[in-house]
């Protein structure tokens, strides 16, 4: 279960990364705002707008969209997985 939740994380320190920003320090960041302010939907400031707030940035992402996502990496891992278990 913690491997799901440290890929899970892998998201943003890539998003960071990709914008040409420290992605550890980026995503350290974006957790403690989370936990400091409340507000889950806080993330990483790819375009430099000085906030980290994702409604004011107006980035949003459908539910139904992040379902499919989780469903189908889920599924994939469960099938590197079986693959292993025949190899092995």
């Amino acid at each position: 279960m913690r491997a799901f939740a440290d890929a899970l994380e892998m998201v943003p320190m890539a998003l960071a990364e990709n914008s040409g920003l420290n992605p550890i320090e980026e995503l350290s960041a974006a957790k403690a705002a989370q936990v400091a302010e409340g507000k889950p939907y806080l993330g990483v400031d790819c375009m430099n707008k000085g906030t980290r707030d994702m409604k004011v940035q107006e980035v949003f992402e459908t539910l139904i969209g992040k379902q499919q996502q989780l469903s189908l990496a889920t599924q994939v891992v469960r099938m590197i997985l079986k693959v292993d278990d025949v190899i092995s």
